[in-house]
């Protein structure tokens, strides 16, 4: 099987009609992260395959259950390279995303792929999550904040939390230490108005990586002293 039928498939599996003009942005997203990290640091990642699988379809996989949903507004923190970010809108047409990164290099690759795919619905924030989850233009008004662990969870729910209004919902891609993690996180989820409501698995093909999906459900306003200032809410996280 091809890497572009390997792709078409895995994006098949979670539920989503993979077009031609999908697959052809995948194929030129790849090519930009590749030729853009001869300069920069974007991944550690640059076999084809492997890009599909681990930073595409791992990106995509959020979709699972539907709690990501074409129309809505999604905040992604810690972009990086556009994961899960700029796939979930390649997927998703009308997704109404903002990516937020606090490396101004990161945020001109992203421009750069949305140029090159035409995309020009994409909001951009060069920032920290702790200065903008205070900002009254984006604090609790997204459905949707998103990470791929870019932070433990306590320090993470900080992050993110903050930008999602109430009965929205936190989406955290995490790797195989989830149930260690969302112990040490009950704390954080009572003091920023989370609940936690699941952990999906997912099966991504042709690699044994355990890889998880934490959903959280807002369900009560963020105390307005969240997210603490730079420094704090990864040194001292909420535990």
């Amino acid at each position: 099987m091809s890497n572009t039928e390997l792709l078409k498939r895995g994006i098949e599996d979670f539920g989503i009609e993979a077009s031609d003009k999908m697959l052809a942005d995948f194929q030129k997203y790849k090519e930009l992260l590749v030729e853009w990290n001869q300069k920069m640091n974007l991944t550690g990642i640059e076999d084809e395959k492997e890009v599909f699988i681990k930073h595409f379809l791992d990106s995509v996989s959020a979709v699972t259950k539907g709690y990501i949903q074409d129309g809505m507004s999604l905040i992604d923190v810690g972009t990086g390279a556009g994961f899960p970010g700029m796939p979930l809108r390649i997927c998703l047409p009308e997704l109404k995303v903002t990516l937020l990164d606090s490396l101004n290099k990161r945020i001109n690759f992203l421009q750069e792929v949305a140029n090159q795919l035409n995309i020009d619905d994409i909001e951009f924030i060069h920032g920290r999550a702790e200065d903008f989850g205070k900002n009254e233009d984006y604090r609790e008004c997204f459905d949707i904040a998103t990470a791929r662990a870019v932070a433990g969870l306590p320090a993470l729910m900080e992050f993110c939390v903050p930008f999602v209004k109430v009965d929205g919902y936190f989406v955290c891609l995490k790797g195989p230490n989830a149930n260690l993690e969302l112990e040490e996180s009950k704390k954080a989820m009572e003091v920023l108005g989370i609940e936690y409501i699941e952990k999906i698995d997912i099966k991504l093909p042709e690699i044994d990586l355990n890889h998880n999906i934490l959903v959280f459900k807002k369900v009560k306003n963020t105390p307005s002293k969240y997210p603490r200032k730079a420094g704090k809410v990864t040194k001292n996280p909420i535990k």
